[in-house]
């Protein structure tokens, strides 16, 4: 996050000069790829104030480079809810912004005790729930880059129309 530093936002800081370079270089990253992985930690059950201002500043670029990028969202935490609740509101400025947050999101209960010595996670069941989340995202990625049928079938999965009149960002 350290290179995507910027100032609190601000609309008046906004109005009068440049975006600070940390948003600009999280914009130009998010406009290189086609996809995003976002992993977060859970601070007082929401998201890191960080990571929020990064989006609020993101989010004045147009076009929208967050709007139809794909992203899989993921946490670990020592409590027993793994930071799930800071990838639940974390979906909200995505999604609002266009985003295409995939359905499952992947939460390391317990993280201090999650990991085996050779970096995979201890329990080989969780191990592979990670490995079919991360493989699943990555098939929606390549499915909706090459597969104009599946962008239309994820459009009305979230039941939005595709009216240019109702779109919500630019």
């Amino acid at each position: 996050m350290s290179e995507f530093d910027a100032p609190s936002f601000n609309g008046d800081l906004e109005a009068d000069d440049e975006p600070p370079p940390g948003a600009s270089e999280l914009r130009r990253r998010l406009e290189a790829c086609d996809a995003f992985v976002v992993a977060s930690p859970e601070y007082n059950a929401s998201m890191p104030g960080l990571l929020k201002n990064a989006i609020d500043w993101v989010s004045r670029f147009r076009p929208q480079p967050f709007n139809e990028r794909h992203g899989l969202l993921m946490s670990a935490s020592p409590s027993m809810v793994g930071g799930n609740r800071g990838l639940w509101s974390l979906r909200i400025p995505f999604e609002h912004l266009g985003a295409r947050i995939y359905p499952d999101m992947f939460s390391l209960a317990q993280a201090h005790r999650g990991l085996a010595d050779d970096g995979r996670l201890a329990d080989p069941e969780l191990q592979t729930r990670f490995e079919t989340t991360v493989a699943g995202f990555m098939a929606l990625v390549e499915a909706s880059k090459h597969y104009p049928c599946a962008r239309k079938a994820w459009v009305e999965y979230l039941g939005e129309r595709l009216d240019p009149e109702l779109e919500r960002v630019e």
